[in-house]
């Protein structure tokens, strides 16, 4: 588990790294993404599927985190 942990916090910090030359939208979901991935493989550790926790945490953080962007725009 601690192994999955330092992996997925390598992961987070170099994909947030990334974000400077992203457009508001695009770094929203991203961080959205990355963070719902970790959170989701912690979850999942816990459950019996870290891989699992964290693809189902990450797709459903992109998606806030693009909702969140829209909404700050005013578009929903």
């Amino acid at each position: 588990m601690k192994r999955t942990m330092v992996s997925l916090a390598v992961v987070s910090v170099l994909g947030l790294s990334a974000c400077s030359n992203m457009n508001a939208t695009e770094q929203r979901t991203l961080s959205g993404g990355a963070i719902g991935a970790a959170g989701g493989a912690v979850i999942g550790a816990v459950s019996g599927c870290a891989w699992c926790g964290a693809a189902i945490g990450g797709a459903v953080g992109a998606g806030a985190g693009y909702a969140y962007d829209q909404v700050k725009k005013g578009n929903l």
